[in-house]
């Protein structure tokens, strides 16, 4: 164990943005972004060494699975009494909805890929600030996607869309409007007329379509 690791406390789940159930995959992830996003280098933007090395001791901590173990154990994770709730209402609301956050993402990396060949990925960061999405909905739209072979993930959390990914897209013909229901203002140049709204964020009538 590291000196930084032995002599600092801190939570390490919050400093990340991560939840404790999250894989390994997800914590790399979240490091990855926020490491470029404080590394001290990045003088002009977001640099800060604090936040940098809070980071990298999180990423320390929870990449290591004994650290972790003893980490979770000193705040009471993993508990059997920790019973989780179902979501109700809520997960049935949800499939509409993931399923068109599905489509947004990859339309979003197939026309990166289509305009950009020379550099067809996109940081995770990068896609947030384009999809309208929580946290979770996002982790659970790239662990689908990653499944299904529709999109790769590299070791600096860039996504690119597969030919997987590609085939889906023209087998099922996603629209501009449906895709602009998840896209956050100003994301892309969309003509008023292609968008519709709806609280699931699907579209009952397309003009585009």
């Amino acid at each position: 164990m590291s000196t930084a690791v032995a002599g600092k406390y801190q939570d390490h789940y919050q400093v990340l943005g991560a939840e404790p159930r999250s894989d390994s995959e997800t914590i790399h992830r979240a490091y990855a972004r926020l490491a470029e996003k404080y590394h001290p280098d990045n003088n002009f933007e977001t640099g800060d060494f604090d936040q940098f090395e809070a980071v990298s001791l999180a990423f320390e901590v929870l990449s290591d699975p004994v650290l972790r173990k003893e980490f979770d154990n000193a705040k009471g994770i993993g508990s059997d009494d920790d019973v989780p709730n179902f979501s109700g209402k809520a997960f049935f609301e949800s499939f509409s909805r993931d399923a068109g956050l599905r489509i947004a993402l990859l339309c979003i990396l197939c026309d990166r890929r289509r305009t950009n060949p020379l550099k067809p990925g996109l940081l995770v960061r990068q896609v947030e600030k384009l999809l309208a999405c929580t946290e979770s909905e996002m982790e659970f739209v790239l662990w689908y996607l990653k499944l299904r072979g529709m999109l790769s993930v590299n070791d600096k959390s860039t996504l690119m869309i597969t030919a997987d990914g590609v085939d889906f897209i023209e087998k099922n013909r996603p629209s501009l409007g449906t895709v602009a229901n998840f896209l956050k203002p100003g994301a892309a140049v969309v003509p008023e007329t292609a968008i519709c709204y709806s609280p699931d964020g699907g579209c009952s009538s397309d003009p585009l379509n």
